[in-house]
């Protein structure tokens, strides 16, 4: 068997304008700050005579190919992303960008908000519109009924949902 691996599939190009804020602050921070910083203390080890047993020449050669790395990322993804930060003209059903508060079987609510796969926080209950939970929601209305497969640990379990709120707000930025 070979050590091919396919490539994951790339996540939706949709991002609000607050995660592309973000991004694009990482790649601004790598590329002015943090890959100059690193490139010059590199360029010192490198002075110190043999690199072969230079333990700060190699960490640091390996950090820059991770920042290398991540810009070569930040950048595509940067390209091809849809920066979406207006209010859909149908504020009454799910799309992207929307807080959904959603309440289960035991009345437990929760609150989460749909957005592409480059914002996901769970602590702040930013979902990807790519994952089932998201998949679900998107394209749904005020009082709407569906049930997600949940993974509980003991097994598969079926899991009723109530949507209870829909808001949009977006930064006027």
């Amino acid at each position: 068997m070979g050590r091919y691996r396919p490539p994951p599939p790339v996540g939706s190009k949709y991002i609000t304008a607050e995660g592309h804020r973000r991004l694009s602050e990482e790649h601004d921070y790598l590329w002015k700050k943090k890959r100059p910083e690193v490139t010059r203390i590199l360029a010192a080890a490198a002075a110190e005579g043999d690199r072969s047993e230079n333990a700060e020449y190699i960490y640091r050669k390996k950090e820059l190919r991770e920042i290398d790395s991540r810009l070569r990322f930040l950048r595509k993804r940067l390209d091809n992303m849809v920066v979406v930060d207006r209010t859909p003209t149908d504020t009454g059903k799910v799309y992207f960008g929307a807080w959904v508060t959603l309440e289960n079987e035991a009345g437990d609510e929760v609150t989460y908000r749909v957005v592409g796969p480059d914002e996901i926080d769970p602590k702040r209950g930013y979902i990807s519109m790519d994952s089932p939970m998201g998949k679900a929601l998107l394209g749904k209305s005020l009082d709407d009924e569906f049930s997600l497969s949940i993974d509980t640990g003991e097994g598969r379990n079926r899991q009723l949902y109530i949507i209870n709120e829909i808001r949009y707000q977006y930064d006027e930025n």
